[in-house]
């Protein structure tokens, strides 16, 4: 049976995450922050949670960013809401943060006054949204075009590489809403709360080989 690392590094929803790669069959789902169960997992999710600046210093005190460079490049690897903002270059978060650097980019915020058509929107955007598939890609397999995620967050990604971008919402602007590259994999959006096609993204990143 395959196992699947939970990178537990205090800043994550991670009952949630796991017990939804659980219900979907993932196989031997461990939480766990040890580094060695962590490299000789079949495959790594990193959720996150919270203020970046927090999330990056225990990220870093753990040794996690280079753990995280390592795991993530040879096999399949999947980053959540906050895990997918601490892959890239930076966030201007905290009055700036500085992050793992696995995605060129950076993390920037919504803005108080986000106004679309005359109707000021609240942030943090918090609730559903479509998704659009910018590329083919194994983890959209039997997910529709415009299927709805749920969303929590204030801050999102400006992509350094528009190739990377594999999904993308709007909430007032464009945002990417999916980033990958290689075997990494990257979704602003929470699967494990997104029913259906958030679960069928998890049994999809399951089921993949890390091949793209």
């Amino acid at each position: 049976m395959q196992t699947v690392a939970v990178i537990d590094y205090g800043m994550g929803n991670l009952h949630s995450v796991a017990k939804a790669l659980e219900h979907v069959g993932a196989g031997r789902v461990l939480v766990t922050s040890d580094a060695k169960v962590i490299r000789e997992a079949d495959r790594v999710v990193f959720p996150g949670v919270g203020a970046i600046r927090d999330c990056m210093g225990e990220i870093k005190r753990l040794g996690f960013d280079e753990l995280v460079r390592e795991v993530s490049a040879d096999r399949p690897f999947l980053g959540i809401c906050v895990g997918m903002q601490a892959l890239l270059e930076r966030s201007e978060e905290n009055d700036g943060v500085d992050c793992i650097g696995l995605f060129p980019g950076q993390v920037r915020f919504f803005g108080k006054d986000l106004v679309e058509e005359g109707e000021r929107l609240k942030v943090p955007h918090m609730g559903w949204n479509e998704v659009s598939q910018a590329v083919k890609h194994p983890l959209w397999h039997d997910i529709p075009e415009h299927a709805r995620f749920y969303f929590v967050h204030s801050y999102y990604i400006e992509a350094g590489k528009p190739q990377q971008v594999v999904g993308r919402g709007h909430y007032g602007k464009d945002f990417a809403a999916a980033l990958a590259e290689g075997s990494r994999f990257a979704v602003q959006f929470h699967p494990e709360k997104s029913h259906t096609h958030g679960l069928q993204l998890l049994q999809n990143f399951a089921a993949w080989d890390g091949r793209w």
